[in-house]
């Protein structure tokens, strides 16, 4: 007879019925597995009457959290409401009925994860969250466990699937960016709203935890450099694959002497790097430990299917006693633990792309690379493709050596004010 575990979820949306499916129509498949009999007791949701496509049992539905949180038998609380309030006060209520907890909630664990992990640690509960980061990718615990003989150097990532959607079909068909916005929308890979998608709140919010966890730092989200994808035009993608690379919004955390150096921003990635053949909606993470080198994870960063994966993942674990395991061992978000220092962005270096749109005249180059020249800025190439009419602006494409934003950031100040260059010039990282 396997061991009997309940588990009560807090959420039944597009997710939360994922989760129902597996618990539901696998639990023999499940109990096989792992020695231990998992049944869905309890759903709590505000709605209980619309379809979700889930046979559910009598009694199991509800709309009282205290059916949760009053019974015993239930050891796991999953919570899938998302957001911050009233996620935040169902997780500690969870907690402190004597209940372990899974979540899904990225936005919960950057903003509230070192208050609940403490709260956790004292009543002697764990916080399981791999369906936070990634989709159904198995990096939490790759990272928690598995790599825990390396000191993590760096993790580069696309942790959005939305915006890699999004540059990808730009990349594919030529599209500009509210075209392929609009697609992503109809495919239900954006919200109506997608601004914390696009203007890369998501990719930042789901890097602080990656870091938390890979360089024992606390980690203020809002902190963190930030450039979202809507000032990539299809020209860019086009100048991009002639220069040999791809756009991609990339999440990037790299340790240094001077501290951490977070970021997230559009960035050229060279054509035969693993990041620029991936495409869709996909999410892709390379991390890179001082033994093991880099270590390149791919699979659906969102959807019902992956994540709820993710999530019954956790379930188990943390029915099997994993979870605690990796609790004690990792003192995620002690508040005992010195925070990293996070580089200012001002301070750290890259190679630059700048796309500027000038008069076709003679002096301009020189005038453009003096200014480069007075900020210690070098080119490593220029790219000014032939245009029909002689006397129209010309697009003029600079790839610059390595170079600290705040001196890149100066320095387009000022181009931007010369009489022949038109519109906002766009400035990407790049990366290598």
């Amino acid at each position: 007879m396997s061991e009997l575990v309940k588990v009560g979820l807090i959420g039944f949306g597009t997710i939360g019925a994922g989760v129902a499916k597996i618990l539901l129509n696998k639990t023999d498949r499940l109990a096989a597995s792992i020695g231990r009999r998992i049944e869905l007791a309890r759903i709590c949701d505000k709605d209980i009457s619309s379809d979700r496509g889930v046979d559910i049992p009598a009694g199991v539905l509800t709309n009282d959290l205290n059916d949760i949180l009053n019974d015993p038998e239930i050891t796991i609380g999953i919570e899938l409401i998302g957001g911050l309030e009233p996620a935040r006060t169902f997780v500690l209520a969870l907690l402190d009925a004597g209940k372990d907890v899974v979540t899904a909630n990225k936005a919960l664990l950057a903003n509230h994860g070192p208050e609940l992990f403490e709260h956790a640690r004292k009543l002697g509960r764990t916080i399981a969250f791999e369906a936070a980061v990634g989709g159904g990718i198995p990096v939490i615990s790759s990272i928690a466990t598995s790599l825990q003989a390396n000191e993590i150097e760096s993790i580069l990532a696309i942790l959005n699937g939305t915006s890699n959607f999004i540059l990808s079909r730009m990349e594919q068909t030529g599209a500009n960016y509210h075209d392929a916005l609009r697609e992503a929308q109809q495919k239900g890979y954006a919200e109506a709203n997608p601004a914390m998608d696009v203007d890369g709140t998501d990719a930042v919010q789901k890097l602080s935890i990656l870091s938390q966890l890979a360089f024992a730092a606390h980690v203020n989200w809002k902190s963190v450099s930030r450039v979202g994808i809507d000032c990539v035009d299809a020209i860019d993608i086009r100048f991009a694959r002639e220069l040999a690379y791809s756009i991609r919004l990339i999440a990037s955390a790299k340790r240094t002497q001077d501290g951490l150096e977070l970021k997230v921003s559009p960035t050229l990635v060279p054509c035969s790097s693993p990041l620029a053949k991936v495409d869709d909606a996909f999410n892709a993470i390379q991390v890179v430990g001082d033994f093991v080198g880099p270590v390149f994870y791919q699979g659906w960063g969102a959807g019902q299917k992956p994540t709820a994966s993710a999530v019954v993942s956790d379930v188990i674990d943390t029915a099997l006693g994993r979870t605690a395991i990796t609790s004690a061992s990792l003192r995620m978000w002690s508040g005992d633990r010195p925070a990293l220092a996070v580089r200012d962005a001002g301070e750290m270096v890259s190679k630059a792309y700048l796309r500027l749109i000038v008069d076709d005249k003679k002096g301009v180059m020189s005038v453009i690379s003096g200014i480069l020249g007075e900020f210690d800025i070098s080119i490593s190439s220029m790219l000014q493709p032939e245009k029909e009419a002689v006397d129209e602006p010309t697009y003029m494409i600079i790839m610059t050596h390595a170079t600290s934003q705040r001196r890149l950031q100066e320095a387009v100040a000022r181009i931007r004010g010369l009489d022949f260059v038109y519109g906002e010039p766009v400035c990407l990282a790049v990366q290598g």
